[in-house]
């Protein structure tokens, strides 16, 4: 199959594959064609009853015009607890029963490890589901393009749980870029203090897998290895391994790079350069630098935007927290140097404009906080587009990946074809683009 393009041949060739039920993912439809109609109710499930999957549950729960009807979770402790709070769920330990066996279904989250999202997000939408799936939108590149053109070609509402994306803060900084209030754009600067790595080896020891837990329906598409217990890879340290999650940048960068890449309406980046510590065998390191190259754009300043991203100790040089007059920087947000100023945002919180006597008096954009989950919801019953549907979350995922991959490759700049979806100079790089999947558990694009 080739990279980042699916011929009809191919195509064709999964539907066969998926008649002879060979490939996880039938074609089964939801019960509607299209959006539901305002006069009824959503009917929700959600993948993923634990962590942030328990914040999802609740907050589409929320909703008056939302039931939730099924819950996934291979933790069965994790789902059981929400029978009492939804009289009638219906709870599954495997997800692939709950899309065989749910046919009402109209929308569907996923807010699992990184790994699962898009094997389930595609075989929901192969159903005809509207789907909600946790940042990063895939835990690969070759992912996210797939799954951005599946929802294109079928027409369904999708949203990236990038919830801080819809809040005030993030939306004036959005404007503040687009009306150019800091002249064109310099240079950026990114970073989270969160630190989603693990020198460590990987432990020599294989411990009892505790009652209730699927650990091969954990693994998903993942190679199979021995269960670790003692929290090293659930509920959430999975984040530091290089199978399952995106390490601290992957956590944090789809958050951060949010409102820089909207506000400066960046595309691809045309290079890619870590000059941080690489992984090891088993784990995302700590400490980490990325340098990307981008297009320029009409708000940014000359043919190229240089953007640093920073996690862990790393942080902007010297000379670029001068800029901000002696205020401390906060744990995680962003620099954008203009050429009339200053923007400092904070994850989260609301911009500030340097120098400041050059800003004072001036009228900020006005911008009002909306509900990610209520924007999603409301394009499902056939309201206005969602604001981080796959054409927007698919593009910036692959951005925020690029950075994972690059870490691999320390102290080497790798040249980006966003087209052919491929590196042109470092060919050994490409295979970090897409994985195979374990046997057993292909899905169908994928």
């Amino acid at each position: 199959m080739s990279r980042g393009r699916v011929t009809r041949r191919e195509f064709l060739g999964w539907l066969v594959a998926g008649a002879a039920g060979g490939l996880t993912g039938g074609c089964v439809a939801g019960r509607r064609a299209g959006r539901v109609p305002p006069s009824e109710t959503i009917l929700h499930a959600c993948v993923g009853a634990g962590g942030m999957g328990a914040s999802d549950l609740e907050s589409f729960a929320h909703h008056d015009f939302v039931r939730i009807v099924a819950i996934a979770d291979v933790d069965l402790a994790r789902a059981e607890v929400w029978r009492r709070k939804f009289p009638g769920v219906r709870i599954y330990q495997d997800w692939r029963r709950l899309l065989d066996r749910e046919r009402d279904l109209d929308s569907l989250n996923v807010s699992t490890p990184d790994h699962m999202h898009a094997p389930i997000a595609m075989s929901a939408m192969q159903r005809g589901l509207h789907v909600y799936v946790q940042k990063p939108l895939t835990h690969d590149l070759y992912e996210s393009r797939q799954l951005t053109r599946e929802a294109r070609r079928r027409g369904l509402v999708t949203q990236m749980g990038i919830q801080i994306h819809s809040l005030a803060e993030y939306r004036q900084a959005v404007q503040i870029l687009r009306q150019g209030l800091i002249g064109k754009v310099r240079e950026v600067h990114l970073w989270s203090d969160k630190a989603w790595g693990d020198p460590e080896p990987l432990p020599v020891r294989r411990d009892p897998v505790p009652e209730g837990f699927d650990w091969d329906g954990w693994l998903g598409v993942a190679a199979w290895r021995p269960f670790i217990g003692g929290g090293y890879y659930h509920p959430a340290n999975w984040r530091r391994r290089l199978d399952f999650g995106t390490g601290t940048l992957g956590d944090m960068g789809c958050h951060i790079f949010d409102p820089v890449f909207l506000g400066l309406a960046l595309t691809a980046p045309r290079s890619v350069r870590s000059e941080g510590p690489p992984p090891n065998a088993w784990n995302w390191a700590n400490d980490g630098k990325v340098v990307y190259e981008f297009p320029g754009t009409a708000h940014t300043a000359g043919p190229t935007l240089r953007l640093t991203w920073y996690d862990g100790r790393q942080r902007p040089p010297r000379d670029v927290l001068a800029l901000l007059e002696e205020d401390a920087p906060p744990a995680q947000g962003s620099i954008c140097v203009g050429t009339e100023g200053v923007m400092l945002l904070p994850h989260i919180g609301r911009a500030r404009l340097y120098p400041r006597k050059r800003f004072e008096g001036v009228r900020l954009p006005e911008a009002e906080s909306a509900n990610h989950y209520t924007l999603f919801l409301e394009a499902v019953r056939g309201g206005r587009a969602t604001t981080a549907g796959f054409d927007y979350a698919g593009p910036l995922t692959e951005t925020v990946l690029l950075g994972c991959v690059a870490s691999r490759f320390p102290q080497t700049t790798l040249e980006w074809d966003a087209g052919r979806l491929r590196f042109r100079n470092v060919t050994e790089a490409n295979r970090f683009l897409r994985r195979a999947y374990r046997a057993g558990w292909e899905v169908w694009g994928l």
